[in-house]
């Protein structure tokens, strides 16, 4: 299993998209109830950074996050369910509006689903189900539908956390940018789970070694990749850090973990996102507790976390957040003051500026951009 190589596709990939048009639709997953009806939607100005009132694109139950193909076609939505299996739904998009329209929606093959994303070919997605720790493979028909599971596997293990970790529990899957192979982050095992992957039948299979294993007690939730290093940034939710992985003939190992806690704080966090920027120099990640964003320079060579910045959010609980296509801004999702909260990115050194500027929406969960064609 070899990574090498990603770093250019994906600095090939930002500098395509950063380039796009200057509108977008921005398009918000939420939890229902509450007030929320399902998926909303939004226009863009990126000169601005203004983002337009929410209005209600397509009602759903509970999806708490969105992927977009690469053409901005289509989009799905995991729906978290309270009980039993989840679902995953399709939708058109209409170019010109930015409408919804409901294509199909089947099972996720486990509990509350919390994560989906393509293959780099995008005919497959690609689901985590934190409810059992499981994930699946699902095949993208001609006309956006979604087909029947071509693979489903359920994790195993447990870590030291009896309240958190008392079993698996999937929480992201990100294939590698070779497309060969699948990694899931599992926060109740404390391991990365390494699958191989077959891009002609969309299944996923053990890769060996199967899993990198993470510190005990760390609780693994979310990973990117990153642009220009020979490394894979692991967020951990449970005790509030990032861990750097190498990988050496095939085997994960963690390098380096920081704390996203600023300095003296002492109350109860967990972290929710991270994404790094389009040169894969800063790094970004949400503190749910803290309530802020901490900002980190990620350093060549020694792939170590230096850390630049802690900026309140304006709310409460930021599950999510993004940066837009440009690069220029990111929006804090605050699912707990129901907020979307828009920040200026400094362009030299990662750091964020407070704009003033706040959208309302209840418990947002997840932001996606497609271009306005």
């Amino acid at each position: 299993m070899r990574f090498q190589g990603w770093w250019l596709i994906l600095g090939l990939i930002s500098s395509s998209i950063a380039a796009e048009a200057k509108d977008y639709f921005v398009y918000a997953g939420t939890y229902t109830g509450k007030g929320s009806k399902g998926i909303y939607r939004m226009r863009f100005d990126s000169a601005s950074g203004k983002l337009s009132a929410p209005e209600l694109a397509a009602e759903s139950d509970n999806p708490s996050f969105l992927a977009v193909d690469a053409k901005g076609r289509y989009l799905y939505a995991v729906n978290e369910a309270t009980t039993g299996d989840g679902e995953v739904s399709a939708f058109q998009i209409n170019p010109a509006s930015g409408a919804l329209t409901a294509l199909n929606k089947v099972s996720s093959h486990g509990g509350s689903p919390c994560h989906l994303s393509f293959d780099k070919t995008g005919k497959w997605i690609l689901i985590a189900n934190y409810t059992g720790g499981s994930v699946a493979s699902f095949p993208v028909l001609d006309d956006g539908k979604l087909g029947e599971a071509v693979s489903v596997i359920k994790h195993r293990g447990k870590s030291i956390d009896l309240n958190r970790q008392e079993g698996p529990h999937a929480h992201a899957i990100e294939t590698t940018a070779d497309n060969r192979f699948a990694l899931v982050p599992d926060l109740g095992a404390d391991q990365i789970v390494v699958y191989h992957f077959d891009a002609a039948s969309g299944k996923l299979s053990p890769s060996d070694p199967p899993v990198g294993k993470a510190h005990a007690g760390a609780g693994p939730r979310h990973l990117v990749f990153a642009p220009g290093h020979a490394s894979l940034l692991v967020l951990n939710e449970l005790d509030s850090t990032i861990s750097t992985y190498s990988n050496n003939s095939g085997t994960l190992k963690e390098l380096h973990s920081v704390s996203t806690l600023p300095q003296g704080f002492s109350g109860h966090n967990t972290t929710a996102e991270i994404a790094i920027d389009h040169s894969g120099k800063l790094v970004y990640a949400s503190n749910r507790g803290v309530d802020d964003i901490a900002v980190f320079k990620l350093e060549a060579g020694s792939e170590k976390l230096t850390p630049v910045q802690h900026m309140p959010t304006g709310g409460k609980t930021p599950r999510h957040f993004a940066i837009d296509p440009s690069g220029k801004f990111l929006f804090a999702e605050n699912q707990d003051s129901d907020t979307i909260v828009r920040f200026q990115i400094n362009q030299k050194s990662g750091e964020l500026a407070a704009t003033g500027d706040t959208v309302s929406l209840p418990a947002p969960i997840c932001l996606v951009f497609v271009a306005v064609k």
